[in-house]
């Protein structure tokens, strides 16, 4: 019974691992559609596998990293149309930059249910921004290395390298961490005011990407509307959205991005990607935890009350009082 239960166990997770391992790839092989080339490099505004591989370690633990590992591989494979050292050197580093996110993460005691400010600040510096250099400095630097990239173009390439696997973290890991909480709705759950936040969504950013009278701040208020009112269930789709496509318009040079270098729409997209990224999450989280502690509060309130009830002396036992006579 104990060894059937082990054997249950370990086929669990090697399926799990499996799944990762086709996720990293299959979302690998969706970034490079949107793929552009800085100074000779391919890279991508928005690396999806990033953000999936971090997910999974914050699901599943540091057990599951040969899958991530293993998906990094099959997906360098894919690109370089063969297996070479300096492609295993570069997967290794893009396996290796999630765990060390993964390791930052717990060590500040990280919650999964991004209900505290400081978690959201943790998974923007030190889970996005902090742990991707680690993928972006060893991708860089193999290309260096083995003569693809000069040294007067390491920077520029490294800086589009971290950029895209930190966005991917900040786009695709709180929607994932948002997906394990995901319950059927209720009848009273507010489905008039979500449809027209999604069409709205949908019709500001096309907008926002597609004129070219350069109104990418309109994207902010339905952001805002979507944290106040929904917090990362909400925020975290429209972010990724509006990220999407917002690097749809730039890698077609139409809308804003239009008569601008790759190296300048990298940037705007950056920069862009990132604001968007940062209003979600933080306020998300910020909206949250007010909310939580308002439930403490009005908890602990009624505990409170129900114990001076219980406590208060009642009407005295025979409380009449016989006179003389």
């Amino acid at each position: 019974m104990i060894r059937s239960e082990v054997t249950r166990r370990r086929a669990v997770l090697v399926l799990r691992m499996l799944g990762i391992t086709a996720a990293y790839y299959a979302s690998g092989r969706l970034g490079l559609l949107r793929q552009v080339t800085v100074e000779s490099s391919v890279v991508t505004p928005l690396w999806p596998p990033s953000g999936i591989a971090v997910a999974a370690l914050l699901y599943l633990g540091l057990r599951i990293w040969p899958a991530i590992a293993l998906g990094a591989l099959l997906t360098v494979i894919a690109m370089s149309d063969g297996l070479t050292v300096w492609g295993v050197a570069i997967a290794a580093g893009s396996a290796l930059a999630p765990v060390c996110s993964f390791l930052a993460l717990r060590a500040v005691g990280f919650r999964t249910e991004l209900d505290r400010l400081r978690d959201g600040v943790a998974l923007v510096f030190l889970g996005a921004l902090g742990g991707m250099i680690i993928s972006a400095t060893v991708g860089a630097g193999i290309q260096l290395l083995n003569g693809a990239l000069s040294a007067d173009k390491f920077w520029p390439v490294w800086s589009a390298w971290w950029a895209g696997d930190a966005m991917g973290v900040l786009m695709v890991t709180p929607l994932l961490l948002v997906l394990s909480r995901v319950r059927m709705p209720r009848r009273d759950d507010r489905w008039a005011e979500a449809v027209t936040l999604a069409v709205v969504a949908v019709a500001t950013t096309a907008v926002a990407t597609r004129s070219s009278l350069s109104m990418i701040y309109i994207l902010f208020p339905v952001l805002i509307w979507a944290a106040l009112r929904f917090q990362l269930a909400g925020s975290a789709p429209c972010a990724l959205l509006m990220s999407v496509m917002a690097i749809v318009a730039g890698t077609e040079s139409i809308g804003p991005f239009a008569d601008h270098s790759v190296l300048e729409v990298m940037l705007n997209l950056c920069i862009l990607n990132g604001c968007v990224a940062l209003t979600a999450l933080l306020l998300a989280a910020i909206v949250t935890e007010h909310n939580n502690i308002r439930h403490e509060t009005e908890l602990a309130c009624e505990e409170l009350a129900a114990l001076v009830e219980e406590l208060a002396p009642g009407p005295s036992a025979g409380g009449r009082s016989d006179g003389p006579g």
